[in-house]
């Protein structure tokens, strides 16, 4: 007897994001921008967005089911709308609208240290010799040098 081959289960493929969680994740860390007003009010917490993948993989629509105001909100939706899915062919081509969920954390960057800055002066001094009646006086010279470190 031969073996039956198994039949793909899903009749409709779901998009993927290229590159999968991962590039998902990366996409939304560098192209977030934090907020000016959250981030003077100190606002963290988690966005929850439900949207829409068109049959090209573009995201259509984008609806922020659970927010935190201060302009995260339309943050979360702006990232979201950048998104571009690929989408596996189907048996038939359908042109299907899938909706999908995600969340999108917004936690306050950690301030840097700012570390004294450490100066030195050095200075060198030479010193004038001795007058001589038809010779002009020599002048002193300074040698100062300046390092700071950061």
């Amino acid at each position: 007897m031969c073996a039956k081959e198994r039949r793909d289960d899903s009749f409709i493929k779901k998009p993927v994001y290229p590159g999968g969680p991962t590039a998902y994740r990366k996409f939304i860390k560098e192209n977030l921008k934090y907020p000016i007003a959250a981030k003077t009010n100190k606002i963290e917490g988690t966005v929850f967005v439900k949207y829409s993948i068109n049959h090209n993989g573009k995201v259509s629509e984008a609806k922020v089911i659970k927010g935190i105001g201060h302009g995260c909100d339309e943050e979360a939706i702006r990232i979201i709308k950048l998104l571009k899915f690929e989408i596996p062919k189907g048996p038939r081509k359908l042109r299907v609208l899938f909706h999908q969920k995600t969340q999108i954390t917004f936690r306050l960057p950690k301030e840097k240290k700012v570390t004294p800055q450490k100066i030195v002066y050095s200075y060198q001094y030479l010193p004038a010799t001795k007058k001589t009646e038809k010779q002009p006086p020599k002048k002193r010279s300074y040698t100062f040098t300046i390092s700071s470190y950061q």
